[in-house]
């Protein structure tokens, strides 16, 4: 088997196998210099809940080609599903492609159905009403930077471009079978992982049953419930259950909580648990506040 082959099976595997881990890279100088807060990686969190996958690493890093080789490889060498935002526009600092490209030692090469798509769906900004997709001119290459994609020639196009969403232009470029591009808009972000669900749930363990939290408010301090709660997670542990507990600054009340996949087994513990940490279960954290008490 050549070196090409094997690295085509690899990608193939990736893109394959059942999904039990997931991680998340946002790229941007924005938001490591505060001038953009990161909304993504939240969405992100949530999604992953929803469908049962582990999210096990968010990371932020710069715009930079040497930080973002480095963290595309290690992710996809250590996590099944690799979600990436930010840096794919048109300008000079986009540089994700480039760089998971240089990753990987892909060419960038145009795809010619996201170019159909871009003509279609998208329509030129007001300040250029010359603009032309038949006259070359700076604006039209920044605009085919966009659909410059990594490509393998030994792997079908189909498994490394995906259109999630039919009425957007934007591909998601799924390179190395595992590490999916996204763009850092917040709402072209949400929109194209939620279209990405139907192609990943045939790969999860537990497909529709996602994660499940129980949440149980508690006035007692952390440190007095501490070693319940100790207790209880080593119990649990076995049955894939997570037990947390979090302080409420200036409130009345702490939270503990529940998680895991095992929605009637979680059902078990609360009566337990609220028995253990005067408390009760609530649908959202912060739901028995009284307003003006705060807590000793």
């Amino acid at each position: 088997m050549t070196s090409s082959s094997a690295a085509a099976a690899t990608a193939d595997e990736r893109n394959s196998r059942m999904i039990h881990t997931a991680a998340c890279l946002i790229i941007g100088d924005e938001v490591l210099g505060g001038k953009t807060v990161d909304t993504n990686s939240a969405y992100m969190a949530k999604f992953c809940f929803q469908l049962g996958m582990a999210l096990k690493r968010i990371e932020v890093i710069a715009d930079d080609e040497d930080e973002i080789v480095e963290a595309v490889k290690r992710m996809s060498t250590n996590y099944d599903f690799v979600v990436t935002s930010g840096g794919i526009g048109p300008t000079h600092d986009d540089i994700t492609y480039q760089s998971i490209a240089k990753a990987f030692s892909l060419p960038l090469i145009l795809h010619d159905e996201a170019y159909a798509k871009m003509k279609k769906f998208s329509k030129p900004h007001p300040s250029q009403p010359n603009f032309s997709w038949d006259v070359p001119s700076a604006a039209l290459t920044a605009k085919l930077r966009m659909i410059e994609l990594p490509t393998d020639k030994s792997r079908p196009l189909s498994k490394q471009v995906l259109f999630p969403v039919s009425d957007l232009w934007v591909p998601v470029a799924c390179i190395n079978g595992n590490v999916h591009v996204l763009p850092g808009v917040p709402r072209l972000f949400e929109r194209l992982l939620d279209g990405m669900k139907p192609l990943l749930v045939d790969r999860l363990e537990d497909p529709g049953k996602g994660i499940h939290r129980v949440l149980i408010s508690t006035p007692m301090s952390e440190s007095a419930v501490a070693g319940y709660l100790t207790e209880l997670a080593g119990r649990v542990e076995s049955k894939g259950v997570k037990v947390g507990s979090y302080p409420r600054w200036g409130k009345k009340h702490n939270t503990v909580t529940l998680v895991g996949k095992d929605r009637e087994f979680l059902e078990s513990l609360v009566a337990e648990v609220e028995k253990n940490v005067d408390g009760k279960r609530v649908q959202v954290e912060g739901e028995d506040d009284v307003e003006g008490e705060k807590q000793s």
